[in-house]
């Protein structure tokens, strides 16, 4: 009996493969409004888009309430430097990296209430200093740092990083994962900081051909 359900597994096997081989790869562009594809080993962007809007729309809220007397013009966009997207997940992230932080950076040019520094500048003065994005807590290293963002004419009022993490749940082969962006925006002068994030949870599953295939071969 075991032999049977090994060369029916092993046969369905093959012919998967076979049919996978015979496939053509093609492409569909989305219209608007239709759900982003769903990754199957790791999180894309139906994981991503969610956690920036939504960690971006709590700090930029919580921020952006000023009240400004009658008659008198507000005051100018405070500045904001986003350093950097620091990825401590179980999982590379690849281009997502530059994606996340142009959407954050978009998100907050368009508050009109903060001004962010241009990207190009704060690579270049971390590259300058030779200092790290965590160096920058350091007050040596924010000294630093902030001489040269003036020198270029880049002076600023905060900080900002963004950190994604992740837990992971395992049930027999399927498994949970819960992803985590946090956003933290520190005042340079005075050290205080505020900190808002995301969070969003995927379950990852194995298809029954694949557990009857495992089941059969660990027999």
């Amino acid at each position: 009996m075991k032999r049977r359900q090994f060369v029916g597994a092993l046969g369905a096997a093959c012919s998967l493969v076979a049919l996978g081989c015979r496939g053509k790869q093609f492409a569909t562009v989305k219209t608007p409004g239709q759900a982003d594809m769903v990754g199957s080993h790791t999180a894309g962007s139906e994981t991503f888009k969610p956690l920036v809007e939504e960690a971006t729309a709590k700090l930029l809220d919580r921020n952006c309430s000023q009240v400004v007397p009658a008659g008198m013009a507000p005051p100018p966009p405070k500045r904001i430097c986003f350093v950097a997207v620091e990825n401590k997940s179980s999982e590379e992230i690849g281009d997502f990296k530059d994606q996340i932080y142009q959407i954050i950076d978009t998100r907050i040019l368009d508050s009109h209430v903060f001004q962010p520094v241009n990207k190009r500048f704060v690579d270049a003065g971390l590259a300058q200093t030779r200092l790290r994005p965590d160096q920058l807590f350091l007050p040596e290293g924010m000294r630093q740092f902030v001489a040269v963002m003036e020198q270029q004419g880049q002076p600023f009022d905060y900080l900002l990083y963004a950190t994604l993490t992740s837990g992971t749940t395992h049930k027999n082969k399927d498994y949970q994962r819960d992803y985590l962006l946090t956003l933290e925006m520190v005042e340079v002068r005075s050290g205080t900081y505020d900190k808002q994030s995301a969070e969003l949870s995927k379950g990852y599953h194995h298809s029954r051909f694949s557990r009857m295939i495992n089941n059969t071969f660990s027999r």
